[in-house]
């Protein structure tokens, strides 16, 4: 724990650093949608003096966190 009783997540240092543009490319966006995910704190980032860079794993976890699997119907048959 920090003296400021904040508790310090592990970070790979062989992880990736993205610029807001880097995240756009992977995420195939713009650079305003990772700027908005790290301003709602919906993503993990990095603060490395004023400039703000995302781990490309957090982007894959993002990712992951919403796919949705497809439904298989067993049973029903489709109308000819």
């Amino acid at each position: 724990m920090t003296g400021r009783g904040k508790q310090m997540a592990a970070f790979d240092p062989d992880d990736r650093l993205l610029t807001y543009d880097q995240a756009a490319e992977v995420l195939n966006t713009t650079p305003r949608f990772p700027r908005r995910l790290v301003e709602e704190r919906r993503i993990r980032f990095v603060k490395v003096g004023r400039f703000v860079r995302i781990p490309e794993s957090a982007l894959h976890e993002f990712i992951a966190a919403g796919l949705v699997e497809p439904v298989t119907l067993r049973g029903t048959r489709r109308a000819a």
